[in-house]
C-alpha cells in the first residue's frame, strides 16, 4: 500500500481505486465511455475509483482484460479485500489461499461452497432487519470476499478438499426457496470437482467429539497440520502438535461415521427433489 500526503497508509481499496483511475485517465476515457464499452454502471465505477466499494474479483478480471494490464488490478483486489475480513481470521484466511489439503467439518454450508445469493442471505439476516442501507455496502463488499475465496477451488494447483456436512446444515433451508434449491445445486455440483469429497454426517450417527463446533485441519506444503475450531462465534488457530492429533482423530471417527460421496450426493439429490416438487 501507499501512503496518503500526510503520512498515513492508504487502505487497500483507494490504492485500487486510485489505480482504476489512474488507468481510465492514461486510456483516455470518461467513466460514461467506460461504463459504455465494459457495460458495469456509471456511478458503480465511480464508487470503485473513490475506493467506496470493492467490487467483485470477476469485474477486477474484466477491466485488468479491458486496459491490458495483466494482473495487476486482481493483485491489488486481494490486498484490498484483506481488509474486509476480521483480524482474527486473517491468519485462518491466509492458511486456505495456501493449503494443499483441507479438510472441513461444518454444522453449516461452508464459504467455500455457498452461492452468491446464499452468501447475501445469511449475511444480511435471515430477517432482512439487519440490512438497512448504511450496512448494504459492507454486506456487499463481504459477500465479494467471500466469492473471492472460492478461486482456490479451481486454480491449477487447487487443494484436495474434503467437507463433511452435518445433516442439520442441509435441513435449515433459507426462506427463499429458489436460493436454497439453486444452494443444494451448488453443492451436487461442487461434489463433481476432482478435487472435492463432499460427505454427510446423518443425524442418525448419533453423539460426536465435533458436534458443538466447526473444524478445518489444513496441510500446508511442509507437511504440517494445522487446525481451526470455531464456536459460538469464537475462532482459534490451533499447531500444537498434540491438539491438532486429538482433532485429527476426532475428524476420523466422524469421517468413519458418515455417509459415503456417492451416498451423500444421494441425499442432497433427494432434499433438492423435494424442494423443487
Amino acid at each position: 500500500m501507499g501512503e496518503s500526503v500526510d503520512g498515513e497508509r492508504e487502505s487497500g481499496r483507494a490504492v485500487l481505486g486510485r489505480t482504476l483511475r489512474f488507468l481510465r485517465e492514461k486510456a483516455g476515457k470518461t467513466l460514461a465511455q467506460l461504463s459504455a464499452e465494459t457495460s458495469y454502471d456509471k456511478s458503480y465505477l465511480f464508487r470503485l475509483e473513490k475506493g467506496e466499494r470493492l467490487s467483485k474479483l470477476t469485474v477486477m478480471e474484466d477491466l485488468d482484460s479491458y486496459y491490458e494490464c495483466g494482473d495487476l488490478l486482481v493483485r491489488l483486489w486481494r490486498d484490498a479485500r484483506k481488509e474486509v475480513i476480521k483480524d482474527k481470521y486473517k491468519a485462518f484466511m491466509e492458511l486456505e489461499a495456501t493449503a494443499r489439503i483441507m479438510w472441513l467439518f461444518q454444522l453449516r454450508v461452508p464459504g467455500i461452497l455457498q452461492t452468491e445469493d446464499y452468501a447475501r442471505t445469511v449475511l444480511s439476516g435471515l430477517s432482512g432487519a439487519q440490512t438497512t442501507a448504511g450496512n448494504s455496502d459492507e454486506i456487499e463488499e463481504q459477500v465479494a470476499a467471500r466469492m473471492g475465496r472460492q478461486e482456490l477451488l479451481h486454480r491449477q494447483s487447487a487443494p484436495n478438499i474434503r467437507v463433511i456436512l452435518d445433516e442439520g446444515a442441509l435441513r435449515r433451508a433459507v426462506p427463499d426457496n429458489k436460493v436454497w434449491t439453486d444452494q443444494l445445486s451448488h453443492l451436487m455440483e461442487a461434489a463433481k470437482l476432482p478435487n472435492i469429497a463432499l460427505q454427510v454426517l446423518p443425524y442418525a450417527a448419533g453423539v460426536h467429539d465435533l458436534m458443538d463446533s466447526h473444524l478445518w485441519l489444513f496441510w500446508q506444503r511442509t507437511g504440517d497440520a494445522i487446525a481451526y475450531a470455531e464456536g459460538n462465534g469464537i475462532g482459534e488457530l490451533i499447531d500444537d502438535p498434540d491438539r491438532v492429533l486429538k482433532f485429527r482423530l476426532s475428524y476420523d471417527l466422524v469421517r468413519d461415521a458418515a455417509l459415503t460421496p456417492v451416498e451423500s450426493t444421494a441425499f442432497i439429490k433427494r432434499l433438492l427433489e423435494e424442494h423443487t416438487s
